[in-house]
């Protein structure tokens, strides 16, 4: 087989970014590891920013999000028993978010492939990229039980940290600068109706916890957690138990319980890869940066390495030039290493570390403060967390 683009990884950034080279008139093939039902089901981030939301109903994948998602013009501060709220439109000249799970964007972004889109195929496993400093690279993968080799004009790496795409390129080839962080977040969804209109950032002397929504019925909830962390040593009443006393705030608020649906522990940890390409192989999404949670901003970054990159393929169809792909790295590791440094400000100005002191929490509760009191500072959050224009 052979296509122009080929593409590792069936998640958030190979499905839009296949979607975009379709509509561009670019041809391509996704080879996904898993099956359908698995890459359906990975539960992962909410939260999306203007040019996410733009992209996909430029793909023709925004009917359903329009219907169904949230769309939140502000979040909630809590420290000290207190609570801020931030007008993140008021503050950005009107820009939003959208809480739409990243499981449904890739529903309907599969569904839209398998439709009228270019080929999807799962279960179809990648081993190795091969020639990416060359002309004619090749993608071996087995699928149905046969080993394969797909010939590519050019491949892209979306298939995360531990994927093959990473692997390619030679050692000396591309520096990686990680982080780890010294807890992790014990998520739950829960069968009852969001305690909050807009999402909850809560500092606490117990630790982070963070109120989300899948929907006006689902809650999705989150809790600071040592590292390790087994998430079936909790009860659903020592869980509930403590979000209660971490959201605690002066005033008649109150949490709403439910049935709890699953859990799960997600350790936190920050990672970027440079340069984002080899030759003609070019990575995206988790297979070149990864961020915690805090900020929000990882599916978010991962589609701005697929618009970014099937603009510069667009632009090389249309014109014969390599400049936008020869810039692709540096245009996305500006906004990445960008992202990186919201992420850990969130991070560490909202969490409790395991050797904090009484001086490093009023630190943090200065940092709440200002934010809370200063119209600045406030604008830099939520210039941020709303995601910055894409050039």
């Amino acid at each position: 087989m052979h296509t122009t683009i080929g593409i590792i990884g069936g998640g958030p950034a190979g499905l839009l970014l296949a979607r975009l080279l379709h509509t561009s008139g670019i041809d391509c093939v996704v080879l996904e590891s898993r099956d359908r039902a698995y890459v359906e089901q990975r539960q992962r981030a909410g939260v999306l920013e203007q040019a996410t939301v733009d992209a996909l109903r430029g793909s023709g994948a925004g009917k359903r999000l329009e219907r169904e998602a949230l769309v939140h013009e502000g979040i909630e501060l809590r420290f000290d028993h207190r609570a801020h709220r931030l007008d993140l439109t008021g503050l950005t000249g009107g820009r939003r978010v959208w809480i739409y799970a990243q499981t449904e964007v890739v529903k309907d972004l599969i569904a839209l492939q398998l439709d009228d889109g270019p080929p999807l195929h799962f279960e179809a496993r990648a081993h190795a990229v091969e020639g990416a400093d060359t002309d004619h690279p090749a993608i071996r993968f087995t699928h149905a039980g046969r080993e394969q080799t797909l010939t590519c004009d050019y491949v892209v790496g979306c298939d995360g940290f531990h994927g093959v795409a990473r692997s390619a390129v030679p050692p000396g080839a591309q520096r990686t600068y990680e982080r780890s962080y010294p807890y992790s977040w014990f998520g739950i969804l829960a069968d009852v109706a969001p305690s909050c209109d807009e999402l909850i950032y809560a500092h606490s002397p117990r630790g982070f916890a963070l109120h989300s929504m899948r929907s006006s019925t689902v809650s999705r909830l989150y809790l600071q957690v040592p590292n390790g962390t087994d998430p079936q040593e909790w009860s659903d009443e020592q869980i509930w138990d403590e979000l209660d006393t971490r959201f605690a705030v002066d005033g008649d608020w109150r949490l709403r319980r439910g049935p709890i649906t699953a859990k799960a522990v997600l350790p936190l940890r920050s990672s970027v890869t440079e340069p984002m390409r080899h030759g003609r192989l070019f990575l995206a999404g988790d297979a070149a940066h990864i961020v915690p949670p805090t900020g929000a901003k990882g599916l978010n970054l991962a589609a701005t390495d697929a618009i970014v990159l099937a603009r510069a393929f667009a632009h090389l169809q249309d014109t014969g030039s390599t400049e936008l792909l020869d810039a692709y790295s540096d245009t996305c590791l500006r906004r990445a290493w960008r992202a990186e440094h919201f992420s850990y400000f969130m991070t560490t100005t909202l969490h409790t570390g395991p050797t904090q002191t009484d001086f490093d929490t009023r630190l943090q509760l200065s940092q709440l403060d200002r934010i809370a009191a200063s119209p600045h500072a406030a604008a830099e959050l939520a210039e941020n967390y709303t995601g910055l224009p894409l050039a």
